[in-house]
């Protein structure tokens, strides 16, 4: 089946983008490299690296050292989280002068949890082309190996490091009904676990990677208390970075009429209580609705208390 925005493949793949002794309009091409394996590098992406005129990269290193491998030698400009806006304009003045640029990142796709979106952004709404050269995904290459979506998911990036925004943002996401996909630094990985299991996640359907597409790749499927288990016997846990797929929240359809019956009671109560006291407010909703006087009448006075 053809993808949206697919064509005919080969003549596609020569006709699109540079080539050499081919002069096209500067663009910025928007490149996947490798999350592990050097053969996932696509014949598209390695093209574009050999004719851009530079590269602008996360880590110059380490794209240097991918770009020996390769054989490859281009004028490498830095661009990482904590120079964006400065290397935007960097990478516009290339591209005034006539001359085409690659974003990399040092894995995966730039501006996918990596440094990428302001220049991006940047060099669009100055009116120049954005090409992008999709390639190896971590978060692809987990949702396809962890048996857990089949449908819709949500991609959330790195967790907050620490604080109450992290289990907040935590709780709020796993309430949610479609599987969610969060990655975790090496040193944290312990103290997902920890987390997800003081909220309660024993019994949730998850799957935890690393070191995918390397030689040590590993993947621990199962409920959430058996993931645990395997993570914190795992001595090379803190070895590489961590994508998880935790199943969504599968809510019952009777869950799922309570909570609604809740939500129509406060709006019920929040326009009454603005107008009329509490106890008439109380008598107009258990008229309307049926509900239980004492239900009703506790909600009221949390309402109008101010507790949620």
């Amino acid at each position: 089946m053809q993808n949206a925005g697919e064509g005919n493949g080969v003549n596609d793949a020569v006709n699109s983008d540079v080539r050499a002794g081919t002069r096209r309009e500067p663009s910025l091409y928007v490149v996947a490299t490798p999350i592990g394996n050097m053969g996932d590098l696509s014949l598209r992406a390695r093209s574009v690296l050999e004719q851009v005129d530079r590269i602008a990269a996360e880590d110059t290193r380490n794209t240097a050292r991918m770009l020996d491998a390769l054989g490859i030698k281009k004028p490498l400009m830095a661009h990482h989280a904590h120079n964006e806006r400065e290397s935007a304009q960097g990478v516009l003045a290339c591209l005034q002068r006539g001359e085409s640029v690659a974003l990399v990142s040092d894995a995966g796709t730039p501006a996918v949890s990596d440094p990428g979106a302001v220049v991006v952004r940047c060099v669009a709404e100055a009116g120049f082309t954005v090409v992008p050269v999709p390639g190896a995904s971590s978060v692809l290459a987990l949702v396809a190996a962890s048996g857990l979506v089949d449908g819709a998911f949500t991609f959330r990036g790195f967790l907050p490091a620490k604080g109450k925004s992290r289990l907040d943002d935590l709780k709020k996401w796993l309430a949610c009904p479609e599987p969610q996909v969060v990655f975790e630094a090496p040193h944290r990985v312990i103290q997902l676990v920890d987390d997800l299991e003081s909220l309660g996640m024993g019994e949730r359907a998850m799957c935890a990677g690393r070191e995918m597409t390397k030689q040590f790749e590993t993947f621990y499927r199962g409920r959430g208390e058996q993931v645990f288990e395997l993570v914190r016997q795992d001595t090379n846990a803190e070895r590489g970075e961590w994508a998880w797929v935790i199943g969504g929240n599968q809510v019952s359809d009777s869950d799922a009429e309570t909570a609604q019956a809740s939500a129509d009671l406060d709006t019920w109560l929040a326009l009454l209580l603005a107008e009329l006291p509490l106890k008439t407010a109380v008598a107009l909703v258990v008229k309307a609705t049926g509900m239980a006087k004492n239900t009703v009448y506790d909600r009221a006075l949390a309402l109008k208390s101010g507790q949620q």
